[in-house]
């Protein structure tokens, strides 16, 4: 009986933990054009002005979700090895929750992170994720490399994005 409450919590907990890219359509697709209301309240944003040359990685989150919170604690702790990737951090939540993120974690102290809203929901209608986080990374190239659903490690990311 210990062994198989041992190993039910042991699957509840990697079940929270990305190994594998998800299998999506859109792989190796370009980098998809839909707009953001960003954290000034004032600026729209549009993901078809991102640079070429860099990588990107779309992080879709929820304000209130525990993973998309701790996932942003990683990242932010490994931010130094990031400066070379494009982070468009967003969400679907109402805007004044996004703003409680954005505050909470610093998000304007990094000038490689773009922080709003998605306020058409295109995200969720294009990638179709089952939750969040879910990140999406595109090569210098703005072609889909991978995508993650669930808390994922930052090396992997890292090791996606950067290489």
């Amino acid at each position: 009986m210990k062994n198989k409450v041992c190993l039910l919590l042991f699957l509840l907990l990697a079940g929270c933990y990305s190994k594998e890219p998800v299998r999506t359509a859109h792989k190796g697709e370009p980098i998809p054009a839909f707009p953001l209301f960003l954290a000034d309240s004032s600026t729209y944003f549009n993901t078809s002005s991102l640079p070429a040359g860099k990588p990107v990685v779309f992080f879709y989150f929820g304000p209130r979700c525990p993973y998309s919170r701790a996932q942003m604690e990683g990242i932010i702790d490994d931010m130094e090895k990031f400066k070379e990737v494009e982070w468009v951090i967003f969400t679907t939540s109402p805007f004044h929750e996004m703003k409680w993120f954005y505050k909470n974690y610093k998000l304007d102290t990094y000038p490689n992170v773009i922080t709003g809203v998605d306020y058409t929901n295109f995200f969720i209608k294009y990638f179709e994720p089952p939750g969040v986080p879910y990140l999406a990374i595109y090569g210098p190239d703005k072609r889909l490399k991978a995508a993650f659903d669930g808390q994922t490690p930052v090396r992997q990311l890292r090791s996606i994005a950067i290489n």
